[in-house]
């Protein structure tokens, strides 16, 4: 039975969210950004705010303190306006910025522009004294490829305080309704501090109608105190809701199912419980698709939780002939410090992860819900999907929230199976779907898993392979069933497990080397390699002893020449134990054989039957049967 609840009696409620998911009057000129100076927590860097370029100064949230004689600038991430992607994609012609200032003497405001290749120029100045209030603006007309904006104040012969400093353009006719949904799955601490982060910024909240959060899990964010709290300030704009594990799709879908049955012109912001949430990149995602030329999603791209001042990608795309997500849009800078390094180019995403991704209700309108996929591809897939049928992804700079590091979760695990069947399904929907090329290369990565030992992330690949073949039957619970599965089908390979570094199994720490890899094989001779490596693993040619191998180095033609390999973990919290094992290889390389024979058979097939599935999966009588409803 689907167990839904609500902070606030859920008639009360869902009638409140109701009367407020309707369009709104607009104000003479929307604010699409605001100036801060410093950031949520000091876990983050006041310099991804403002700059002190020279001279001393203190900076606050809302305020900035100069001193006689400083200067400081928005020329930061969370500082500059996004120029070009506001002359791209939306309506608007021109910028105003405006703050409030108290002067003791003279100063001296400019603002800057710059161009794709990073160039700056001066775009205007003004001079302030006293108490009071100042603006300059900008025509939008040279951007197109790249370029921002941003203000630089001089305290000449006295101090200055900035504040109340908003960048506005000019209103639409109406304001489109907005909600945020919110899936979380016993991140119970995570999630109240997610929500709270939204309660406690009143401005931008003011512009939201409703917080959906969609709680999976059997440790409920509505016992912690601080959620409480929280539901006290948004009072009927909380929806809190109970149902079954259904991993993210299921979770975010239920916010789409929900505010797209009650507007058909809102926007529904999407974000993750874990995150480290920056209220004031939803006031930008907001307002940029209020002002858009159509129905547009709008993305805020993702910082680095462990090194906050990196930037994971400008904007990402995903390879369907390759089965690859994440791929790097064309111009996009990756891993930057964002205190070092800046993006000048204006990026078009093909798609933007649901870390914070906000979706237009016409979108779901017309191209329906997300498929019950659980987790994995579900974002990419809706992004390809709506993209095909006219809706553009536009990935914001300038906007963006703290996701945990990906390079710090180790990839053998269960989710592997969702990642290859998912991206499979994408595939077959949205691609020329080459059986011949996949299978190959599929072949080719399970290869390379058996020779480095890794046979329960071979196996998990296989099992996603061969539940894909199997059809749209096994979307029909939303996932449930073979997440049990395949977490207890992998207990059975000893090295999927972690151990603690003091206590291997087996090993003792004199045993240990370590070993750094050599130069990567040459692209051209891989297959050779690969080949190479399976032979010596087949016939016991390995180096015998134990290697101590870091992750970075932990590389398949590296690994491969060992028969026992002690690997770090990429969550640096332990270690996994890779052993030689011939007969696991051999029935795992034939069950491969045999299976990519099935593929290159059935695949034309598959592919049908998923494109015909498409409508009946992704409708909302199929999720209503998913909730319970």
């Amino acid at each position: 039975m689907n167990e839904s609840a609500s902070v606030a009696p859920v008639d009360g409620s869902t009638a409140a969210v109701r009367s407020a998911l309707t369009e709104h009057r607009a104000p003479d000129r929307l604010v699409v950004a605001r100036g801060l100076f410093t950031g949520p927590t000091t876990r983050v860097k006041d310099d991804l705010y403002a700059r002190i370029v020279k001279g001393r100064a203190h900076r606050e949230r809302h305020v900035v303190h100069l001193e006689k004689g400083a200067t400081v600038d928005t020329d930061t991430y969370f500082g500059r306006f996004a120029a070009s992607y506001y002359q791209r994609w939306t309506t608007v012609t021109d910028v105003t910025v405006g703050f409030r200032h108290e002067a003791d003497g003279h100063a001296v405001v400019a603002l800057r522009g710059s161009d794709s290749g990073g160039n700056s120029r001066i775009l205007s100045t003004t001079e302030i004294d006293g108490t009071g209030t100042a603006t300059l603006s900008a025509k939008l007309d040279a951007y197109l490829d790249g370029g921002s904006l941003w203000v630089e104040f001089t305290a000449v012969d006295g101090a200055l305080a900035v504040s109340e400093l908003e960048w506005t353009v000019a209103a639409p006719s109406v304001i489109r309704p907005a909600a945020i949904a919110i899936c979380t799955f016993n991140r119970a601490d995570d999630c109240a501090e997610t929500v709270a982060a939204i309660a406690n910024d009143p401005t931008m909240a003011s512009g939201i109608d409703a917080v959906y959060v969609v709680d999976q899990g059997s440790d409920h964010v509505s016992d912690r105190e601080k959620f409480t709290e929280v539901a006290e300030i948004l009072g009927d704009k909380l929806v809190y809701l109970r149902q079954p594990n259904l991993g993210g799709a299921g979770g975010f879908t239920r916010g789409m199912y929900e505010v797209s049955g009650i507007n058909e012109h809102a926007n529904l912001i999407l974000m993750d419980d874990d995150i480290l949430c920056e209220p004031e990149s939803i006031l930008r995602m907001n307002a940029f698709a209020n002002v858009t030329t159509e129905p547009t999603l709008v993305g805020a791209q993702m910082l680095y939780l462990m090194n906050p001042e990196h930037l994971h990608v400008s904007a990402e795309e995903a390879d369907l002939s390759k089965l690859k997500a994440g791929r790097w849009a064309a111009g996009s800078r990756h891993d930057i410090n964002l205190l070092k390094k800046k993006q000048h180019r204006r990026v078009d995403a093909g798609y933007n992860a649901w870390w914070s991704c906000l979706i237009p209700a016409e979108v779901v309108a017309q191209i329906g819900l997300p498929l019950p996929m659980f987790f994995q591809w579900d974002d990419i897939e809706y992004g390809i999907r709506a993209r095909a049928a006219g809706f553009v992804t536009v990935t914001l700079p300038n906007a963006g929230v703290w996701h945990a590091d990906f390079h710090w979760k180790d990839r053998d695990d269960w989710a592997k199976y969702f990642s290859i069947r998912n991206s499979l399904i994408a595939a077959a929907l949205h691609s020329d779907f080459d059986a011949k090329s996949l299978s190959k290369m599929m072949t080719r990565e399970i290869t390379q898993y058996l020779v480095s030992m890794q046979y329960g992330l071979a196996y998990t690949m296989i099992r996603g392979i061969e539940d894909f073949l199997e059809g749209p039957k096994v979307l029909e619970d939303g996932g449930q069933a073979v997440l049990a599965a395949i977490r207890e089908e992998r207990k059975r390979f000893p090295e999927t497990v972690k151990h603690p570094a003091t206590n291997i199994p087996g090993v003792r720490n004199s045993d240990l080397v370590t070993r750094y890899a050599g130069f990567e094989p040459d692209k051209s001779k891989i297959d050779l390699v690969l080949a190479k490596r399976a032979a010596y693993q087949w016939l016991g040619r390995t180096q015998h002893g134990v290697a101590s191998i870091p992750v970075a180095e932990a590389h398949w033609w590296h690994v491969s020449l060992f028969d026992t390999a002690v690997i770090t973990d990429a969550s640096q919290s332990g270690v996994r134990v890779r052993r030689r094992d011939k007969e696991t290889a051999r029935e795992l390389t034939a069950r491969t054989a045999k299976l990519m024979k099935r593929f290159r058979e059935d695949a034309a097939s598959t592919q049908r039957q998923y494109r015909d599935a498409l409508p009946q999966l992704t409708s909302r009588e199929n999720w209503a049967r998913l909730y319970g409803q």
